[in-house]
């Protein structure tokens, strides 16, 4: 018999665009590029446990990073994390990553974002690109990341 891997990681996002009254304006929803800095992470952590907690998430205006990218191609801001949460039942294998990037932060025409280790633009965890998303000053986005290891 044939074994079959089950491991790998995949992500997902789910980004809201809010109005200043709180009304949706837009939602993307897609799967996303996981980078070779999450898989050296994800190693570190399991095999020495002192790799730090993934803490930030940035928006940008750029495109086209790969899996060797280190950072947003052209950078809007990050916020800390608002929560981070492990799935259950069948899904307990999957992380949610949630982050609010209120009024006034990474305001722009918004077409990338990234899971950040820290609060930089040089610990690229998972990326993605997506059409424009047009982020006023006096809008908000909820950007929700589900990275899933394993296929369990």
């Amino acid at each position: 018999m044939e074994k079959k891997e089950k491991m790998g990681i995949r992500g997902k996002i789910e980004l809201v665009l809010k109005d200043k009254d709180g009304k949706v304006k837009k939602v993307v929803r897609k799967e996303n590029l996981i980078t070779a800095l999450m898989d050296a992470q994800v190693a570190n952590a399991m095999s020495s446990q002192s790799a730090g907690a993934i803490g930030y998430m940035g928006l940008g205006s750029g495109s086209g990073q790969t899996s060797a990218s280190t950072g947003l191609a052209t950078p809007l801001g990050n916020v800390a994390l608002d929560s981070t949460t492990q799935g259950t039942a069948a899904n307990d294998n999957d992380v949610i990553y949630v982050a609010t990037f209120p009024a006034g932060t990474a305001t722009g025409a918004v077409t990338e974002a990234g899971l950040l280790l820290g609060n930089n633009n040089t610990t690229l965890m998972t990326y993605d690109d997506f059409d424009v998303v047009n982020k006023g000053a006096n809008d908000s986005i909820v950007l929700t990341w589900t990275v899933t290891f394993g296929a369990s």
